[in-house]
C-alpha cells in the first residue's frame, strides 16, 4: 500500500514509512531502506515529496550512476546539512546533494562511483539503501547508458 506523509510534523512518528519502493521504467523494482539514524533530516525532506516521479539519466561526471536533477524542487532542500555524506557510495547507496557547488540532485549508483560535477568532486548525503532488487542495478545502468532517460518513481510503503 502506498502512503503519503503528513504535510507537517514528524513524517516518521508512527514508524510506518521506513521503506520506499522504487520503480524504474515500469519493469525494474527495488525496495530501499531510509537511513533514518544517520540521515534523518534528509529522509524527512525527501519523504515530503512522496510519491516522487522523475527521470533518471546516466550521470555525466560520476562513473556508474544514474542522475536525477531536482530542478524546480531545489528550493525544498536549501539549508539542508550534509548527513552521512560520502563521495564514494557503493552500488545501491542513494545520495542526495542539496545544491551549492552544483545543482540539487539524487544519485543512484549502479557500479563504481565517485560523485563529481564539472566543478570537481562532491559529497552527498547517503539517505537510502537498496535492500531488495540489487541484482537489477546492472540492468538499470545498461538502460540509462544505452537507452536513455528512464521514468523513476519513489513511493512510501507500509511495513
Amino acid at each position: 500500500m502506498i502512503v503519503r506523509p503528513p504535510p507537517d510534523g514528524d513524517v516518521f512518528a508512527d514508524n510506518r514509512m521506513t521503506t520506499l519502493s522504487i520503480s524504474v521504467g515500469g519493469t525494474l523494482t527495488f525496495s530501499a531502506r531510509m537511513e533514518l539514524e544517520l540521515s534523518r533530516l534528509t529522509c524527512e525532506r525527501f519523504a515530503r515529496l512522496l510519491p516522487f516521479s522523475s527521470r533518471v539519466i546516466q550521470a555525466r561526471w560520476s562513473g556508474e550512476a544514474g542522475w536525477i536533477p531536482l530542478g524546480d524542487l531545489a528550493s525544498h532542500f536549501v539549508g539542508l546539512p550534509f548527513e552521512n555524506h560520502t563521495s564514494h557510495p557503493a552500488p545501491g547507496e542513494i545520495l542526495l546533494y542539496p545544491g551549492g557547488h552544483s545543482e540539487a540532485e539524487v544519485l543512484v549508483p549502479y557500479g563504481p562511483t565517485c560523485f563529481s560535477s564539472k566543478v570537481g568532486q562532491l559529497a552527498g548525503s547517503h539517505f537510502l539503501t537498496i535492500i531488495e532488487g540489487r541484482e537489477q542495478l546492472a540492468e538499470l545502468g545498461r538502460r540509462v547508458l544505452w537507452t536513455g532517460a528512464q521514468e523513476i518513481v519513489f513511493a512510501a510503503r507500509h511495513e
